[in-house]
């Protein structure tokens, strides 16, 4: 068994998909000492009532996010790609949902 700390298992998150076709959505946190038995932990705490036909768990440390400070540039839009913008041809008439 792997601890991180003298006393505690390390930390994983949880996510659930609730039907077919739905995304995994964060269910929340649990302590395991390694991935068979986090699942296990994340069924019987999160899935008791048949919440998920899906269970993911995964290492939070293993998890690599952004950061307020990246609110800026690493999400700006990037204009300077037009393709990403269709606004260099007409659209016929005719055409719905427009």
């Amino acid at each position: 068994m792997t601890k991180t700390t003298e006393d505690q298992w390390p930390m994983w998150e949880v996510f659930l998909q609730s039907k077919q076709g739905a995304p995994h959505e964060h269910a929340g946190s649990l302590h395991a000492p390694d991935a068979e038995m986090a699942i296990q932990n994340a069924r019987d705490v999160y899935s008791r009532r048949n919440e998920a036909i899906s269970i993911w768990v995964v290492r939070s440390e293993d998890i690599i996010s952004t950061s307020p400070s990246d609110a800026g540039p690493f999400f700006d839009p990037a204009t300077d790609k037009i393709f990403r913008y269709p606004k260099f041809y007409s659209i016929p008439k005719g055409v719905r949902g427009v």
